[in-house]
């Protein structure tokens, strides 16, 4: 009997993945997203291998867009910084840093709030008690204070801002998840694997998390959005990555004091940021679309 019933359910979520895939190509504000998010991807892959100025290396200060170099017979295709760095070797290496940095700090707070909410979902009682009280102790900081007196007590460095990112996200995850299991434990396939003598883990991370999957690809995609913006407001604020390597938020932050005169210098980094999180928010409600026909 237990074999059966595990083979039966294994082509059933098979299924809904690639019918899921199907329906990405069927929503056009899906399709328009994960190109924006690829792009970058693309850029940040193969930015070792273009034919690029280093990123920290001082060339020629103040060149504006698609000025000649003399010194290194090519274009600085967007101008250089006040410290003669390429502005677009900047922007494709800054990539590389935000997208491994903000993937991996949104991934660690999943597993750290999955992990959470299921346990109070399903074993309730004095675990759901201790954990929803945890979460919102939590919570009730404001995330930017919460944010500054880590990065500010552990110091700058893409650890900690991953540490940062989970300590805020993972007990809005957390209640995302244990709402969905207090739902998906009263149903008849849960009923049966308790029957078939399952373990309580078994339970929780085969049977409820990836039927829960839907809203949560949806909210990890906002999520990955607001992680990107995280980054980049902590690189504003100086307590970002660390120097020397490009930081978005700090290429913006450098151009304050230069005022208007170095404005394409802000706004190149600006409109890379806004579009990372267009894409994940876009990718997110065409998501949102096809969970609601299917």
């Amino acid at each position: 009997m237990t074999d059966t019933s595990n083979n039966a359910a294994a082509p059933s979520f098979s299924a809904k993945m690639f019918k899921s895939i199907g329906l990405l190509k069927e929503s056009p504000i899906a399709i328009f997203g994960l190109s924006l998010i690829l792009f970058w991807v693309i850029l940040a892959i193969l930015a070792p291998v273009l034919p690029l100025y280093d990123p920290n290396t001082p060339l020629e200060p103040f060149k504006f867009p698609l000025d000649s170099s003399a010194k290194n017979d090519g274009l600085y295709w967007l101008g250089t910084d006040h410290k003669g760095r390429d502005i677009l070797s900047r922007v494709i290496f800054g990539a590389q840093q935000v997208l491994v940095w903000a993937t991996t700090a949104t991934a660690v707070a999943y597993i750290v709030g999955m992990f959470m909410g299921v346990v109070a979902g399903y074993l309730g009682g004095w675990w759901d008690e201790a954990i929803s009280f945890i979460s919102n102790v939590l919570l009730s900081f404001p995330v930017i204070v919460l944010y500054i007196i880590i990065i500010t007590y552990l110091g700058a460095t893409g650890f900690n801002i991953v540490l940062a990112v989970t300590f805020a996200s993972a007990p809005g995850i957390m209640r995302i998840v244990r709402g969905l299991v207090l739902d998906l434990r009263t149903r008849d396939y849960i009923f049966a694997a308790q029957t078939r003598g399952e373990s309580a883990m078994y339970i929780m991370l085969v049977e409820l998390l990836p039927n829960a999957r839907g809203p949560l690809i949806v909210d990890a995609c906002l999520r990955l959005g607001y992680t990107t913006i995280t980054i980049a407001m902590l690189g504003y604020l100086g307590l970002g990555l660390p120097p020397p390597d490009p930081d978005w938020g700090k290429m913006i932050a450098e151009t304050q004091p230069l005022g208007s005169f170095a404005g394409h210098m802000a706004l190149v980094p600006a409109i890379a940021i806004s579009s990372l999180v267009l894409g994940f928010n876009l990718l997110a409600d065409g998501l949102r679309e096809i969970s609601l026909r299917d």
